[in-house]
């Protein structure tokens, strides 16, 4: 991945092994690289402009160290994935500046998109969508780039479009919701979706902010029939207590019994912040189905030690049980026993 001018990332480019911990002092930058991350699945989804206004717009998200003259004020995102299935690497970049002076469309801090493209290598590279500005060019499928029929405004991006994937063909554009998973924390308050249950849907995946954990609980016990994982994690954690999983009607949902209590069914409001933040964790690392990449940030807050050390080995399980995130050089972020260590330089 690639970040440039982006909070206090001046300029960075690094590989990434399977497992990869970031470590370093607070206010190196560890965050802003998730961050960064966050942002290029934001791109692809189409919600640049949505999660750079969440941070302040344009004016909080830019690098405020010093440039060269004439340089422009952009921020830069770039990432290259490796799908083995299909043998293709993508690579996708982004640029965002500020909105000119005069006359120019979209609100005041809103990020506008400069530059994109997107790449397919499956021997050489071939640029599939290129844009300049509003204008966006994209290769169809007798192989020549065509101009897209419509500009875009000044704050989407061209990947995200409905009509570019069909001039492209949906192949040459990665998913961002199954290659790419950011888990930056879980709510565990009182009215925490991860507490209520939720609508019976099969789940191969946790959501981003585990509202559907009941359901990916429900689709590994009746499903999937895969729970062996998933119950030994539990019973190590919290001293032989068992999961329970009715199966669902309209709703999913789940309880814990303590051996302690034998008779006695703990629904999730009345456990507490740490073993919901746990069961949140083994949700995104056990579910049947594992994006290419998974990153958590700072998965051991308001966990016990214990618990803490039951959620490595998770890590571990879910590059077992995944092998394609075993090799993919962009990995799994946030796990233990890294192959990689990296700790970001005071200077950004």
């Amino acid at each position: 991945m690639f970040a440039a001018n982006y909070r206090s990332l001046k300029s960075i480019r690094m590989d990434m092994a399977g497992v990869n911990l970031f470590i370093g002092e607070n206010g190196v930058g560890k965050s802003n690289l998730y961050r960064a991350l966050q942002l290029i699945q934001a791109a692809v989804r189409g919600r640049l402009a949505h999660e750079i206004a969440r941070e302040g717009g344009m004016a909080s998200a830019l690098w405020s160290g010093r440039r060269r003259s004439g340089d422009p004020v952009r921020i830069k995102l770039e990432v290259e994935l490796l799908d083995e299935v299909q043998a293709l690497s993508f690579l996708y970049r982004v640029e965002a500046g500020l909105r000119p002076a005069k006359a120019a469309a979209g609100f005041i801090f809103e990020p506008q998109v400069k530059e994109e493209e997107l790449k397919v290598d499956a021997g050489r590279p071939v640029t599939v969508m290129k844009r300049a500005g509003p204008g966006i060019f994209v290769r169809n499928g007798a192989g020549r780039m065509e101009e897209h029929p419509e500009q875009a405004l000044t704050s989407e991006t061209a990947i995200a479009s409905r009509r570019c994937r069909a001039l492209s063909g949906d192949r040459h554009v990665p998913a961002g919701h199954r290659w790419l998973a950011l888990f930056h924390g879980f709510r565990t308050d009182r009215d925490s979706p991860l507490r209520s249950p939720c609508l019976a849907v099969t789940a191969p995946m946790l959501d981003e902010d585990g509202s559907n954990l009941a359901a990916v609980f429900a689709t590994l016990f009746h499903t999937r029939q895969d729970t062996v994982d998933l119950y030994r994690a539990i019973a190590d954690a919290f001293g032989g207590a068992r999961l329970v999983v009715p199966e669902p009607e309209e709703f999913a949902e789940f309880s814990l019994v303590f051996p302690d209590f034998p008779q006695r069914q703990f629904s999730p409001r009345e456990l507490s912040d740490g073993q919901m933040r746990f069961l949140a964790l083994a949700g995104a690392l056990l579910s049947y189905r594992k994006p290419r990449f998974i990153a958590l940030n700072e998965p051991e807050t308001s966990l016990h030690p214990r618990h803490a050390a039951r959620t490595c080995r998770n890590d571990r399980q879910c590059l077992r049980r995944q092998p394609d995130l075993d090799r993919h050089p962009f990995g799994t972020a946030g796990g233990r026993n890294p192959e990689a260590l990296w700790h970001p330089p005071r200077n950004g």
